[in-house]
Formats: structure tokens, C-alpha cells, sequence
């Protein structure tokens, strides 16, 4: 990615890439949340309920805070993730689409002498993604006012009439904020932001930040063979909360002090290798490579980043053990990573590289 960026204007046509990565790290880039499922959670027994069935803390929650949440099985492997926001008479599942069916399955199923419902809300509301350093600014020149709303937040807005229920979602490097309206002010909202100047961006731009971030992705870098502490995740376990589905293995993990594989980032030297390749030391099978992505660091500049997200073995890590895959070298690397450090750690392996 461009170590110096300058936001673009919009415009009806495609941007180019150097323009979308300069949006999301240095203007305000807008997606529609069409990815993104809701299950409102009611009854009178929803706290206890599903405090009962996630590993972070349900029942601390006040109106308008979130916490994000594993859904673990019985023998603590990741079944799904999910953020949880709070309402006054209801608790709100925030999680990919394409999770939607199997989380309703699986929390149903526990539902036995409960007074709890579950409903899937997903397609009666209509979502914005607005990320950048400049977005709350943007949110700001449209009239929706963001600076004092903390990170894991959802408040209703009044917005040209209508309400708006913006979220400050989780921003490890750059902010990132959720609108979530009708359809017609979601339209109006979209065109008032790309006139004040954010661009619009797809999937894949998106998916770039996601990875300097250092955001596993659940289906892709989570999957349902995972324990909790092997994502290095931490801000999805809450140690004090009480019983949950799947706590007695994760209790297990953590008196004994830690797990035998983690979660981290590593910049690749070489071939473009493909999800799922595996990591090597010392001619031994270590970790495996889950995702991955090319950036280049500007847009008249061959020098490209070679990023990853995968799983390693501690040992390999804490030994500085040099590690390999077919085709080239994977040097761990600290997350999330801003493209100024990019190109720092670029440069800093090019001695090396030429001796």
C-alpha cells in the first residue's frame, strides 16, 4: 500500500486500486453491508440465556454496548462468531450472513425450558460500511455526529427526518463505522457521503485493510477446528463471567498457560503462494498460511507487499525458528501493520536479501 496517500474524489466510475487503499487508509471508503446478518434475541430470559452460550460477557452489557463473542461447541472448538449489542427489551446478534442459518440452528437447539426467541431481522434493515481516518469527519459534514461514541457502540441518530443507528465498530488501525437504516435513507445517506467526498470501495479493497489489520475472517482463518486461545483473539473470552457452553475447555487451556499453535501475520518473500499452504522449520510442518493478499506499495512503484494471516507453532516463534513454504520465505511480523511500516520492513529485509 502507498506510504503517503491523499483522499480521492468520487466518482460513478471504477476507481483504481492505489485510489481505494488511499480511502481506506487515508480519506473514508463506503461499502454496502450486504455481507452482515442480524438475530434479535427476546424474552424475558435472553440475558441469562445467552450469557450462557458465548465466551464474552452478555450480562455486563447496558443499552448500546457491544462485546464481541465465540460460540463454542460442547468441547470447546469455534462453532461461529458475533458481535452482541444491547437493547432495552432485546440482545442483538451481529454476524456474516452466511452464519446466520447455522448459529440459529445451533442456539436453538439450547433453547429448552427457556422464555427465549429468536428471529432473523437480517432483511429488515439496510447497512453502510464507512472506514477511514476521515470518516468520522464525513459523518460529521452530513449532520451525524460520531466524535464522542466509543468503539464497540450503537446509538440511534436523527438524520433529514428519518433514524439512523450508527455503530462504532471495531477499529484496529483505522475507524470504522456501521449506519444501519431503511432502505430509502440508506440511499440518500450513500449519496450524501460520496458528495462529501468518500469513495466508494468493493470487497476486495476491503479485504486488503483486513488483512494489515490482522482481522482472522471466520470460514477463511477461524474455522470450526479452532480453540479460542489459538486465534490470539483474547478480546472475545471473558474470564469471570461464569458457566458458558465449551468454558470448561477453555478454562482447561488457560491454567495450563497456553496453546501449542497461534494465530499471526507474516510478510512473504516469493511466490504468491494459495490459502491453506503450508509453513515449514527446520524440514518440520509448522503452521499453515489461511490468508493472503499482494499489495503494492504505490501506485507508480513495483515494490509490492506480500502479506499473510496464518497459524504457527510458539515455539517456532519464540526460537526467531526462520521460516519457509514452497517457494518462499515467511517472516512473522507484528499486527495490524500501517504501510509506512510496510515499507520499513521492506527495507529493512533488503541487506539481508542482497547479502
Amino acid at each position: 500500500m502507498p506510504s503517503a496517500m491523499t483522499p480521492t474524489t468520487h466518482s460513478e466510475t471504477a476507481s483504481p486500486p492505489a485510489a481505494l487503499r488511499a480511502a481506506l487508509l487515508n480519506g473514508a471508503g463506503i461499502s454496502p453491508a450486504d455481507h452482515t446478518g442480524w438475530i434479535r434475541v427476546t424474552g424475558d430470559d435472553r440475558v441469562r440465556w445467552l450469557n450462557g452460550m458465548v465466551t464474552n460477557s452478555v450480562q455486563d452489557l447496558k443499552t448500546g454496548d457491544g462485546c464481541y463473542n465465540f460460540i463454542l461447541s460442547v468441547q470447546g472448538r469455534i462453532q461461529g462468531d458475533a458481535y452482541i449489542f444491547a437493547e432495552p427489551d432485546a440482545l442483538l446478534i451481529e454476524t456474516a450472513s452466511t452464519q446466520i442459518p447455522t448459529l440459529m440452528a445451533l442456539l436453538d437447539r439450547f433453547i429448552i425450558m427457556d422464555d427465549v426467541e429468536l428471529t432473523d431481522i437480517t432483511g429488515t434493515q439496510s447497512g453502510l460500511l464507512l472506514s477511514g481516518p476521515q470518516a468520522p469527519s464525513l459523518l460529521q459534514q452530513i449532520g451525524l455526529s460520531v466524535e464522542s461514541l466509543p468503539e464497540l457502540k450503537r446509538q440511534k441518530i436523527s438524520w433529514n427526518t428519518a433514524e439512523v443507528t450508527v455503530i462504532h465498530a471495531y477499529s484496529p488501525l483505522v475507524p470504522h463505522f456501521e449506519l444501519w437504516t431503511d432502505a430509502t435513507t440508506a440511499t440518500a445517506l450513500s449519496k450524501a457521503l460520496k458528495e462529501a467526498c468518500a469513495t466508494a470501495c468493493e470487497q476486495q479493497s476491503r479485504d486488503w485493510l483486513r488483512l494489515l489489520e490482522g482481522t482472522p475472517l471466520y470460514g477463511t482463518d477461524i474455522r470450526d477446528r479452532e480453540l479460542p486461545q489459538e486465534t490470539a483473539q483474547t478480546r472475545a473470552l471473558h474470564f469471570a463471567k461464569g458457566c458458558y457452553l465449551g468454558q470448561e475447555i477453555v478454562e482447561r487451556i488457560r491454567s495450563r498457560g497456553n496453546v501449542h499453535r497461534t494465530f499471526h501475520g507474516f510478510r512473504l518473500d516469493g511466490t504468491i503462494p494459495s490459502a491453506g499452504t503450508l509453513l515449514e522449520a527446520d524440514g518440520k510442518q509448522i503452521g499453515e498460511l489461511t490468508s493472503i493478499v499482494s499489495i503494492q506499495l504505490a501506485e507508480a512503484n513495483a515494490n509490492t507487499l506480500q502479506l499473510a494471516l496464518g497459524y504457527v507453532r510458539r515455539e517456532a516463534l519464540d526460537r526467531a525458528t526462520p521460516l519457509t513454504y514452497p517457494g518462499g520465505i515467511a517472516t512473522p511480523v507484528s499486527l495490524p501493520i500501517s504501510p509506512v511500516e510496510a515499507s520499513g520492513l521492506k527495507a529493512a529485509a533488503e541487506p539481508s536479501e542482497r547479502a
